[in-house]
């Protein structure tokens, strides 16, 4: 199955305390259906203090949000869903909306 989002993409949280914030994708974890977006869904972690990080304490970081509560953003800047079209002999992803292909 082809990924409807990617990692880069710019996109939309539709759901949750982040509702209608936009950022980008950092990480898809596509098993467990989850990615990370950019500065959204932020959590804090307590960390021990280590070699890497000899201060420790607590920590701010991004959580993964399930895939089904984020949409692409399309050129508009309107959140849509993802269709599949090939085009010659590529299979490529277009917003629903726009019909425009989304690069990538």
């Amino acid at each position: 199955m082809a990924a409807k989002i990617k990692k880069g993409d710019r996109v939309v949280v539709l759901t949750g305390k982040d509702k209608g914030r936009e950022g980008r994708v950092l990480k898809v974890m596509p098993k467990e259906s989850r990615l990370v977006v950019e500065g959204l869904n932020m959590v804090q972690r307590h960390t021990k203090p280590s070699q890497g990080d000899p201060q420790g304490g607590i920590k701010n970081k991004e959580a993964a949000l399930h895939v089904s509560n984020v949409a692409i953003v399309d050129s508009n800047g309107k959140p849509t869903r993802v269709g599949f079209r090939i085009d010659g002999d590529k299979k490529v992803r277009v917003a629903k909306t726009t019909g425009e292909v989304i690069n990538g």
